[in-house]
C-alpha cells in the first residue's frame, strides 16, 4: 500500500515502526512510580479455571496493571485536573506529521548532590530549526533495549525543562512523546511544572494535547520526519495504554 501526501512529493508505505513497549506479567516488565509488576492470571471461580494448561476449556485471564507505571501510555490534561477528563477521543486523526529527534540531556548538579539529566532548549533546539510538526518524539541518550525492562522507581530519570515549551508551541506540537517515565522530575514535590505548562492548566487548558511516555525507539530508526499513527486503547481514564507507530516518508520516485 502507498499513500501520496500533500502535493505527491512524498510516499507513505506500510512499513510501520512500533515504538511501544509490550506489557507482560513478569518482573521483566518496565515499571515506574513504585508499582509492582503487572499481574496476568487466570480467573478461578466455583472450581472452574481459565487456563487450558490447568484443564480449563479456554484461557480467560484477568490483567491488573497501571497505565502510568507499566509501560507505554498516552495521557491528557485530566492527569492533573480535579475534574475528570478522559484521554479517550482526544486522538482524532489517523496520521499526524511527526519529527523524531535524539537528545543528550544536559547534566545538572542539584544542591543536595543529586545529578539530574534534563532535556533543555539548548540541547534540543538545534534539531528543530525550520520544522513544523504536530507530534514530536524525543529519544534520550544513552539508548538501549534495557529501557524496555527497567524499574525506574527512585532512579531520577531524565526529564524536560519548561524552557522547551515555547519551542514546542512554535513548532506546532500537540502530541509529545518521550522514552522516559515522565516529562517532569521524579521527585518535584508535586509541582509537575512541565505537565501544567504543556496543557495550560489551570488558565488556558489544552484539551487537544497529549503526552505519551515510556516509548522505545531503537537506534537504527533515524532522526527526521515521519507520519505518526498514535493508537490508544479506548479507556475512559486520564491515561491509557498506547501504541505509537511511525511511518517513514519517502521521496516520490516520479518527482
Amino acid at each position: 500500500m502507498q499513500l501520496f501526501l500533500g502535493d505527491g512529493s512524498y510516499v507513505l508505505t506500510n512499513e510501520g515502526i512500533d515504538c511501544s513497549i509490550p506489557l507482560e506479567g513478569t518482573e521483566q516488565n518496565v515499571r515506574a512510580w513504585y508499582v509492582s509488576p503487572p499481574i496476568i492470571e487466570p480467573v478461578r471461580e466455583n472450581g472452574w479455571v481459565g487456563a487450558v494448561a490447568e484443564g480449563g476449556s479456554v484461557n480467560f485471564r484477568s490483567i491488573h496493571f497501571n497505565p502510568h507505571g507499566h509501560g507505554t501510555h498516552t495521557e491528557c490534561l485530566g492527569h492533573i485536573t480535579s475534574e475528570v477528563h478522559s484521554v479517550n477521543g482526544v486522538i482524532d486523526k489517523l496520521l499526524y506529521s511527526a519529527l523524531l529527534v535524539t537528545v543528550s540531556p544536559e547534566i545538572r548538579l542539584q544542591s543536595d548532590g543529586t545529578v539530574d539529566r534534563v532535556v533543555t532548549a539548548a540541547s534540543i533546539s538545534p534539531q528543530l530549526e525550520g520544522f513544523k510538526a504536530e507530534a514530536l518524539l524525543i529519544r534520550t541518550l544513552p539508548n538501549d533495549e534495557g529501557k524496555m525492562h527497567l524499574n525506574y522507581s527512585d532512579s531520577n530519570p531524565a526529564y524536560c525543562d519548561v524552557d522547551i515549551l515555547p519551542i514546542l508551541n512554535k513548532l506546532g506540537v500537540n502530541h509529545l512523546l518521550i522514552d522516559t517515565p515522565s516529562v517532569d522530575r521524579e521527585k518535584d514535590g508535586g509541582e509537575l511544572a512541565f505537565h501544567h505548562g504543556f496543557w495550560g492548566v489551570p488558565k488556558n487548558q489544552r484539551f487537544d494535547r497529549t503526552i505519551t511516555e515510556m516509548i522505545y525507539i531503537p537506534d537504527e530508526v533515524l532522526d527526521g520526519e515521519y507520519m505518526l499513527n498514535l493508537q490508544t486503547a479506548p479507556f475512559v481514564n486520564d491515561a491509557t495504554p498506547s501504541r505509537p507507530v511511525l511511518f517513514p516518508l519517502h521521496r516520490n520516485a516520479e518527482d
